[in-house]
């Protein structure tokens, strides 16, 4: 009897150890997780697809680490990981990192929302909007890094995940800023002076609603932004009801050029309102934060620009 008491108690022993060892690998990740693994995780229950393109056929690789994106060539395998330990822990610590911006019973719910990164209680907001050509959306390097970076330094942001096409796009966008401030108590922001920032088709993305408002795309009328961000895309157009906007492009982008790019900041600055352009010479399409080139530190500059604005 007691030999028989000894075994159970081992037994037991083994099955916590293992339970433990399977809620260790549920949680945090590494290069060499797979990209399925992250998407069923059950922490990321009802949500976890989205964080990857819904096309598949515009993404590649297995793991965290070998990720590519159609048209993103500047994927950071150590900051992908770090978006989703960051996204695994605020889970785990009970804080809500994903919110639909859609009623259940409608269509739009399953495919749209925000995720939240959370900075310090009561601070401002910025919506951060990745690229994609307006087919897919490149959240993983073209707004998650933003948004994460941002939250680092106390300011609440949020990473859309919007339909692709550049009016549904840009009516998901408009839901969004609306949830924000229909929800701002919960969420525990300030929604004075926020901002909008994207690349690429979320850079318009972000120009659009800002020039034309939240009322041009199926929503009341909500405040505008008091700065729009926006990096490598070849918007031309200027009404003259621009907010305060930030550029920055590189010399080599062969989807978004730059001399457009600058034509554009001096038409808004010649109207008297706030601009500025950030040109790097050699740099492509699509390089993010820039990390490891003549870019880095870009964010820091358009983070002083959106704060001199009031």
């Amino acid at each position: 009897m007691k030999n028989f008491s000894i075994i159970c108690l081992l037994l037991f022993s083994l099955v916590i150890n293992l339970k433990e060892v399977n809620a260790g690998t549920q949680n945090k990740v590494n290069e060499n997780t797979k990209i399925a693994d992250v998407i069923n995780n059950s922490l990321f229950s009802g949500y976890g697809r989205l964080i990857f393109p819904l096309n598949s056929s515009y993404y590649s690789g297995d793991t965290l680490g070998n990720l590519r994106l159609t048209w993103y060539s500047n994927i950071k395998p150590s900051r992908t990981v770090e978006i989703i330990n960051y996204m695994l822990a605020q889970v785990q610590n009970g804080n809500k990192i994903f919110y639909r911006i859609y009623p259940e019973n409608d269509s739009r719910y399953e495919s749209t929302g925000l995720f939240f990164f959370r900075g310090n209680k009561d601070a401002k907001f910025a919506v951060c909007n990745a690229g994609g050509g307006f087919v897919y959306v490149g959240a993983m390097h073209d707004s998650f890094p933003h948004a994460l970076e941002l939250s680092k330094k106390g300011y609440n942001a949020f990473a859309l995940i919007y339909r692709p096409g550049s009016d549904t796009a840009c009516e998901d966008l408009a839901r969004a800023i609306a949830f924000i401030h229909e929800h701002a108590e919960e969420l525990q922001i300030d929604t004075k002076n926020y901002s909008l920032w994207g690349g690429s088709a979320g850079a318009r993305m972000a120009a659009w609603l800002g020039t034309y408002g939240t009322e041009a795309f199926g929503e009341k009328k909500y405040p505008r932004p008091s700065a729009v961000i926006m990096q490598y895309t070849g918007l031309s157009e200027v009404t003259g009801s621009e907010p305060a906007t930030y550029n920055c492009v590189g010399t080599n982008d062969g989807i978004a050029d730059y001399r457009t790019m600058q034509a554009r900041i001096n038409k808004i600055k010649a109207n008297g309102t706030d601009s500025e352009i950030e040109i790097f010479p050699g740099l492509s399409h699509g390089f993010g934060l820039g990390e490891g080139t003549i870019a880095e530190g870009w964010l820091d500059n358009a983070v002083n620009f959106w704060e001199r604005q009031k």
